[in-house]
């Protein structure tokens, strides 16, 4: 099925066939259809299956339908973290290019300033993790009133992340009549419980089973003394000429440790973790932030 047979507005057809989006994936197909009926929508789709642009278009649809002169907060997506907030505002961008649309981002970690004087020249998307949310909205400097549509993307992620109070407390600030969107890689018995909350008489999407590996990824296990994971890492990566690797570890003291014995192996290596600025984890990230039809 192609992107471009769903009623959505031609200038968002153009913007998805400048990026070169053509067949809808499993669960743009299942789930855009129900989005704009304006329906409640659970979903299940892991990351890399096209969720991002599953939500996206209809709700640009919408807000283009809706849209008066003034720039009003209309949809509020929550997600986890501030990586996860830029690339979704990438996306909302680059399919609404040739709208007059303005999405904003708010995330802590940064001055919130720049983010209050972006505010208040008027948006249409808030895209935004717990912890600033609250901030903004416990000091009165915003107003979430006028939202019509409420996302919750990776919501597994926000609740193993902590933010399940903040949530709650967010639900309160918004009205009561809105479209709601849940979206998880997992439905475990906490997202039952959000949903029960927030979802009415919601359409229940189920791309993969729960806790299935994505398509195409290998799994493998090395048994390793602890003191030696260290090297065999090195040499993994080494021997294998990877050039993009993504290694996860216990704690901030030691992915600090580990990349400074990485790069003493000669394998150039950076470090994301709390402790970490806004612009050393832009950095890190420094690759290509172009929307793929990917997430």
């Amino acid at each position: 099925m192609k992107l471009s047979t769903f009623a959505i507005d031609d200038k968002l057809k153009k913007a998805i066939a400048d990026l070169n989006y053509e067949i809808a994936t499993v669960i743009q197909q299942q789930a855009i259809p129900e989005i704009l009926a304006k329906s409640d929508v659970m979903a299940r789709a892991q990351t890399g299956t096209g969720k991002t642009a599953a939500f996206a278009l209809p709700i640009l649809d919408k807000i283009l339908k809706q849209k008066t002169a003034v720039n009003e907060i209309s949809c509020l997506v929550v997600l986890p973290t501030r990586e996860l907030a830029q690339q979704v505002n990438s996306s909302f961008q680059a399919y609404s290019k040739y709208c007059q649309v303005k999405s904003a981002m708010v995330f802590g970690g940064v001055s919130i300033k720049p983010q209050l004087e972006q505010l208040n020249e008027g948006v249409d998307i808030l895209i935004a993790t717990p912890g600033r949310l609250i901030d903004l909205l416990q000091n009165h400097d915003l107003n979430l009133k006028n939202i019509n549509t409420l996302v919750l993307d990776e919501a597994d992620r926000i609740l193993d992340l902590g933010f399940q109070k903040e949530l709650e407390k967010v639900f309160e600030f918004l009205p009561e009549n809105k479209q709601t969107l849940l979206f998880s890689a997992t439905f475990t018995d906490a997202i039952y419980k959000v949903s029960k909350q927030i979802l009415k008489e919601p359409v229940i999407i189920s791309i993969d089973q729960n806790n299935q590996v994505a398509e195409g990824v290998e799994q493998v296990v090395y048994t390793v003394d602890a003191d030696r994971k260290r090297e065999l890492t090195s040499y993994i990566i080494g021997s294998k000429n990877w050039h993009q690797v993504l290694v996860f570890v216990r704690t901030k003291q030691g992915a600090d440790s580990l990349a400074k014995e990485m790069c003493k192996d000669g394998i150039k290596t950076s470090v994301l973790h709390g402790d970490k600025s806004q612009g050393t984890r832009n950095k890190a990230l420094s690759a290509d932030e172009s929307p793929q039809n990917e997430d």
